[in-house]
């Protein structure tokens, strides 16, 4: 082989490489992007249940105003969860503070219960039913956004890829999960 089909072989296998090398990172990018995608969809959600809760919180206090603790609770978590940065990169805190908020919910609707006027309200009945909503889409939301963390861990940790990954500062993402394991049971919370 003459000189200079050996530079053509070098050139061709340099090609190659450099190709397979801009397809990993590009595949990071892309999974990068699809969880900052999805981070985004989980915060929209949050937004609309924040502005949900001072509205149920001052429809409860026109009937069960004494119950201060639990209104109280609700709005504290409420401002706790406001207060963390919304980013993937904060995505366990965001969780805590998120299922801190469901729990405190779920105190305030079981007063519902000893409140028959205010079960019988129709601005609690459509905020109850806004809310449900909402939790339902925060649901959709934090599952799209596990399985694109999941996607991107998997492609980063990868062989060859997570050598591209380590050169390009591509970082770990967490899942937005509970922390808590007795929290994966459902509340016991009536709407009727």
């Amino acid at each position: 082989m003459g000189p200079l089909i050996i530079g053509f072989v070098a050139l061709g296998i340099f090609v190659v490489l450099l190709f397979i090398i801009m397809g990993m990172y590009n595949g990071l990018v892309r999974a990068r992007v699809e969880c900052d995608n999805g981070w985004a969809q989980i915060d929209v959600q949050l937004k609309r249940r924040y502005d949900l809760i001072p509205n149920l919180v001052e429809t409860v206090k026109g009937y069960a105003g004494h119950e201060k603790g639990t209104l109280e609770a609700v709005i504290q978590a409420r401002q706790q969860a406001v207060a963390i940065t919304s980013d993937s990169a904060h995505a366990a805190q965001k969780a805590d503070a998120e299922n801190m908020i469901s729990q405190t919910l779920g105190r305030l609707f079981a007063l519902s219960e000893s409140y028959p006027e205010l079960k019988a309200d129709a601005n609690f009945r459509q905020l109850q039913e806004e809310l449900t909503s909402t939790e339902n889409k925060i649901g959709f939301a934090r599952q799209h956004f596990n399985d694109t963390v999941g996607s991107y861990e998997e492609r980063r940790q990868m062989f060859p890829t997570n050598l591209i990954a380590a050169m390009f500062n591509f970082d770990e993402r967490e899942y937005f999960e509970l922390g808590d394991t007795s929290e994966r049971e459902a509340p016991k919370v009536s709407f009727s």
